[in-house]
């Protein structure tokens, strides 16, 4: 079956940066594109990175030119790589693929920008 690994979150202080792989299983991984998306409390989850299969990446605007996603098909996973990272930028992190109607998501791992 699918299955998204989540890692590498943690507690940051502002400016600093955090590195989240996500290990994919289950699935032909270089077909499908992949995205990352964060849910802060009391707040809808929203996309923040999304990659194709053919590695053509967008980002939302609050990210742009400070989160870079990027894929290696030799081992099967999807990294968001955080730098300059700001306290807006708190939120639990998840992985998700698409595959059909069916969306799959990781477990999710907290992000904390605090000094």
């Amino acid at each position: 079956q699918v299955q998204l690994v989540e890692s590498g979150g943690g507690l940051v202080q502002p400016g600093g940066s955090l590195r989240l792989p996500c290990a994919a299983s289950g699935f032909i991984f270089r077909r499908y594109g992949m995205g990352w998306y964060r849910q802060a409390p009391g707040e809808e989850r929203d996309w923040v990175a999304v990659i194709s299969s053919r590695d053509v990446t967008a980002y939302r605007d609050s990210v742009k030119g400070r989160f870079t996603i990027s894929r290696n098909i030799a081992n099967n996973t999807v990294t968001l790589q955080m730098n300059n990272l700001k306290p807006e930028d708190t939120a639990v992190y998840y992985c998700n693929v698409a595959i059909a109607t069916d969306m799959y998501w990781g477990q999710g791992i907290q992000v904390t920008v605090s000094s």
